[in-house]
């Protein structure tokens, strides 16, 4: 019988790397299964190895998400551990190009309706959000897939465009005196 997936325990710290297995700003070559240890004082973000947690693992993600053991002393950030030494293992199969596209859709379609109400004649955004996952599926192409992220593109900026119009307007955010 198939285990339950809403079952399966997830690790304490991730680790999310390019498609190379390197750090995305350290770019250090990360060993699977060995452990790499840091000498000297850890200090956030300057000095140490930073993992993250899966309540933060959003502001980390890349393309491939790893399991990993940390040992020894660690410091607790807002978004991230710095730790001494820590151990990598395997990918999750689970993070996948397709899966990371699926996941992206589905916060972008959680958001839709904001943006639908200020802009309801505007459905370049759905339609954005319909073609990555048609694109995750192998239903469409690269060319309909850019065409999509185009269109969803120039339709955010010309919200912003337009809202930042309103701001400079002095239709949004005046002060309380």
């Amino acid at each position: 019988m198939p285990t339950d997936p809403a079952t399966i325990q997830l690790p304490q710290y991730l680790k999310f790397l390019t498609a190379g297995g390197r750090g995305p700003f350290s770019d250090f070559a990360w060993p699977i299964g060995e452990w790499v240890e840091i000498e000297g004082p850890l200090v956030m973000c300057e000095r140490g190895i930073h993992v993250t947690t899966i309540e933060h693992a959003t502001e980390w993600l890349n393309d491939r998400c790893h399991p990993v053991e940390v040992r020894g002393e660690l410091i607790e950030g807002d978004t991230k551990v710095c730790v001494r030494a820590a151990r990598l293992g395997p990918a999750l199969e689970t993070w996948t190009e397709r899966t990371a596209r699926l996941y992206a859709a589905d916060c972008a379609e959680r958001v839709l309706p904001i943006f639908e109400r200020e802009c309801p004649n505007d459905d370049r955004p759905r339609k954005a959000i319909e073609a990555a996952r048609a694109f995750a599926y192998g239903e469409i192409d690269d060319a309909a897939w850019a065409a999509a992220w185009d269109a969803a593109w120039a339709a955010e900026r010309k919200w912003q465009s337009e809202h930042l119009a309103r701001v400079l307007r002095g239709e949004l955010y005046q002060e309380v005196k």
